[in-house]
Parts: structure tokens; C-alpha cells; sequence
């Protein structure tokens, strides 16, 4: 079955071998008479169905032993309040802004405990990011907070920053939303790591967080209980009903993401290739291009996150139109920024980008 290309943010497109596979097992899933979404959480099935997917995920992102995996519900936005209830310890937190997510999630701590801004990227408009040399770190600052792919802006850090180099004994917490399992991870440089898994990880609802086991058991005495990260890791994500039938389709798009291949690369590694790829291509057509244009700069550009704007935006709606007619969806930019958006995350192909630059080259020549 040919199906359009969806360019959506999220939630975003997934594998289509993962939604086949999730209808074939919809009504029964493997011989037990229940689909998923009506097993109970505790039982026998979905136990299996939730330690596969955990242990998949721990291979893929190839994350250590010293570090909880959990599943957990509220997304992004939830974690902005969640991580300074377990780690600021009623004390101070840093922060990095270099777009819309991490600038909600300066907002959203200061509820929690006392922040301060370390470093901006507002003056350039969030085309670029600032050097990890000039951040000017607190003392005491009990983590350091970074958005590392900004969704709307479109900028990305291809490297983790290294605190310890730069004189920092705070942790990292690093919000991965959009581009988690698009590329490696050095956890060597992470104390905590979350994201909705609504972009590269499967359907909304399911968050996950991944957190070094010494920042564990610190969360503040109004924490709720079941955003406790202690409590959570010692009841394996169980300790109230997790979102079951997300964490089983991601459960299926990990094993889908351990079944892909680029040469000889497989899991991350080819998925890392492979959105290099994409998004050179992409680039590459709109940098030639008299029509559009990016304004990120191109050491930081997302491979997730493509915002691009028409020189002449009242060709806006043409474009647009067109594009959902060549079964291009999801390409209109967010509200606060305008222009266009393409994301690229796993799920789409090489060929969805190529038929998106096929179809922007078209357009374009038809303005002459």
C-alpha cells in the first residue's frame, strides 16, 4: 500500500511495517485473546511485552548499566516540571535557551526552584547556538538543563556539550524529544535524558526518561509519588498504570529499528547514516534554491527538523496546496515561526524526502 508522506512534528509518522503489525495484533495479540489495550498492566502478557522493549531500547541506545530506563506519561512538557521536582533539590538550576521547548522549559522549573539563564541564542533569533565555552555556569547549580533539537527552530547540537571539560560538576539533563533515537548518544556527557516518544519512538502518550542511578531518591517532598523517579525505577515503570499500548507500539519500533541496515550498519547507527542522507538532500535543494530558504546555520542545523520559508510567502497556500495534493502532508511551519516545516524523522524514507525535493524543484520553476 503507497501511502502519502507525512512531514508531521508530531505525533509523527511510524514505520509502516509497525502498523501493520500492530492491526494484525490488534484483536489477539499472540494466541492470549486480548488485544493489548485491554491486558492488564501487571499481568503475564504485557510483562513480556514490556521487558522486551525495554531490554531493545537499552541495546539500541546502547545505554549503561548505571542508568533506569523508564516509561512514564506527560511528555516534554510534563518533564519540565518533573526533572527540578527530583533534581534541583530545592536549590538552582542552569539553563541553556536555544529555542521555543527550552525557553518553556526555563519557565516551567522556575515554578520548582530557583534557574538562571547560562546562555542564549535569542540575539541571532535561534539561527545558531551558543559556544559551550562562554556558558557561564552557577556554582551549586544542581544540573544544567539543554534542549538538544529544537523542533521549531530547527537548530541541533551534533555534539553533547562536556561539562566536565568546561569546568562543571553539575549533571546534563538533556531533552532529546525529536531526535532520540536518530543518532548515538554519548552517555559519558548525560545525567538524565527525556523525551515524548511521539516523534521517533511511536504513538503519544508513552515519555521516557533515562536517568543515571545516583541522581536517583532526591525528589522534593511535594514530588507526587508517581512522578517520583526513585519510585518509579524501583517498581519498573509500574507503579501506577503506565501507557500500555504506546509502550507496545514502541516496543514494536524498536525491533523495527534493530532490523534496519545501511551497508554494514545496523540499529542507530544505519538510522544516524540514513538521516544524514535525508537531510543533506533536503538542504541541499533548498540552499540552491532562489525560492527558499533556511536560516539556521549550517553547523547546527537539525537532520530531524527542516524549517524553510518561501522568498515570496504569498505563495504560502500554493505551496501548500500542492504539496497535500502530490500527498506531501504536514508541511505548513509552526504558528510561531510561519513558513514551512519538514520533519524527517525515522520513519520516513529516503524516497518521501526525494519526492518533497522533487515537488519544491517543480514548484519553483513554475514562479519563472
Amino acid at each position: 500500500m503507497n501511502r502519502p508522506f507525512n512531514f508531521s512534528a508530531g505525533p509523527a509518522a511510524m514505520p509502516q511495517e509497525v502498523l501493520e503489525q500492530a492491526a494484525s495484533e490488534m484483536l489477539d495479540w499472540h494466541g492470549s485473546g486480548m488485544g493489548v489495550m485491554e491486558m492488564s498492566h501487571r499481568g503475564q502478557e504485557f510483562t513480556s511485552i514490556y521487558t522486551q522493549a525495554e531490554s531493545d531500547l537499552r541495546e539500541l541506545l546502547a545505554v549503561p548499566a548505571n542508568f533506569k530506563i523508564l516509561f512514564m506519561q506527560g511528555g516534554g512538557l510534563a518533564e519540565n516540571a518533573i526533572v527540578p521536582l527530583n533534581l534541583s533539590r530545592a536549590g538552582k538550576a542552569d539553563f541553556v535557551v536555544t529555542g521555543s521547548w527550552s525557553k518553556k522549559s526555563l519557565k516551567e522549573a522556575a515554578r520548582y526552584c530557583s534557574t538562571q539563564l547560562i546562555a542564549s541564542n535569542e540575539a541571532s533569533r535561534h539561527t545558531e547556538l551558543p559556544d559551550p565555552a562562554s556558558w557561564e555556569f552557577s556554582q551549586g547549580a544542581s544540573y544544567v538543563h539543554v534542549c538538544t533539537n529544537e523542533t521549531i527552530d530547527g537548530v541541533e547540537f551534533q555534539t553533547l556539550p562536556d561539562l566536565k571539560a568546561l569546568g562543571c560538576d553539575a549533571p546534563l539533563v538533556i531533552d532529546f524529544s525529536s531526535h532520540v533515537a536518530s543518532r548515538p548518544v554519548d552517555w559519558s556527557r548525560v545525567g538524565l535524558a527525556f523525551g515524548g516518544a511521539q516523534k521517533n519512538l511511536g504513538p503519544a502518550g508513552l515519555t521516557l526518561v533515562v536517568v543515571r542511578e545516583d541522581l536517583l531518591g532526591h525528589a522534593l517532598g511535594v514530588c507526587p509519588s508517581a512522578f517520583d523517579y526513585k519510585t518509579v525505577a524501583d517498581n519498573n515503570s509500574m507503579y501506577n498504570t503506565p501507557p500500555t499500548y504506546s509502550i507496545y507500539m514502541a516496543g514494536l519500533t524498536f525491533l523495527w529499528l534493530k532490523r534496519q541496515q545501511e551497508g554494514s550498519l545496523s540499529g542507530i547507527a544505519a538510522m544516524a547514516q540514513r538521516n544524514l542522507a535525508k537531510a543533506t538532500l533536503l538542504y541541499q535543494a533548498i540552499d540552491n534554491s532562489t525560492l527558499y530558504r533556511n536560516k539556521v546555520n549550517k553547523d547546527c542545523r537539525s537532520r530531524m527538523n527542516v524549517p524553510f520559508f518561501l522568498r515570496d510567502e504569498s505563495r504560502n497556500e500554493a505551496f501548500l496546496a500542492g504539496a497535500k495534493a502530490a500527498g506531501l502532508l504536514q508541511l505548513k511551519g509552526h504558528k510561531s515561526v510561519g513558513g514551512m516545516r519538514a520533519s524527517i524523522y525515522n520513519a520516513m524514507p529516503l524516497a518521501g524526502v526525494q519526492a518533497l525535493v522533487d515537488y519544491m524543484q517543480a514548484f519553483e520553476q513554475k514562479q519563472v
